[in-house]
C-alpha cells in the first residue's frame, strides 16, 4: 500500500507488531475491513486524536487501501460512511480528518466527494529513528 501511494518500501517486522498493536489495544484505533464474496477488498485504520478546545475527538482515517480489482466499485465509500455513521453515534466525536499526498489528485478529488476539505493548517513532523 504505502509503496503504491507514496513510493515507500515498508519494513514487515516493524509493521507486523504495528498491526498487531491496533488489533489487541483498542484505545490505538480500529480496523475497517471491506468484503466482497467473503474476500477482503479493502481496508482503513481509524486512529483518535482529543481536542481539548472543543471537548471531543476527532477521528483519523488512516491506512487506506482497496484492492485494484474492487477500485471505483463503491468499497471506500461505503468504508467512509460506515466510518462517519459509526463517529456521529459516538457522539463525542467532532469530524473526521486524514492526510493526503499532495500528489494524490485521484484521492483528493475522492474525499472532496464526501465534502471533506484541505484545512487551513499544514502537516510539520520531526521523525525519531524508529528502531
Amino acid at each position: 500500500m504505502a509503496k503504491e501511494t507514496e513510493g515507500k518500501e515498508l519494513d514487515i517486522e516493524l509493521v507486523r507488531p504495528g498491526v498487531e498493536a491496533v488489533l489487541t489495544r483498542n484505545d490505538l484505533g480500529v480496523y475497517l475491513v471491506a468484503e466482497h464474496a467473503g474476500r477482503p477488498a479493502g481496508q482503513l485504520m481509524i486512529t483518535y486524536e482529543w481536542s481539548d478546545w472543543r471537548n471531543m475527538f476527532f477521528w483519523w482515517i488512516q491506512s487506506v487501501y482497496v484492492s485494484p480489482e474492487f477500485r471505483r466499485q463503491g468499497i471506500y465509500s461505503a468504508m467512509h460512511v460506515y466510518a462517519a455513521t459509526m463517529a456521529r453515534r459516538q457522539g463525542d466525536v467532532g469530524g473526521l480528518r486524514l492526510y493526503v499526498d499532495k500528489d494524490n489528485t485521484v484521492a483528493q478529488g475522492v474525499y472532496a466527494g464526501f465534502r471533506m476539505r484541505p484545512t487551513h493548517y499544514d502537516l510539520y513532523e520531526i521523525e525519531f529513528d524508529s528502531r
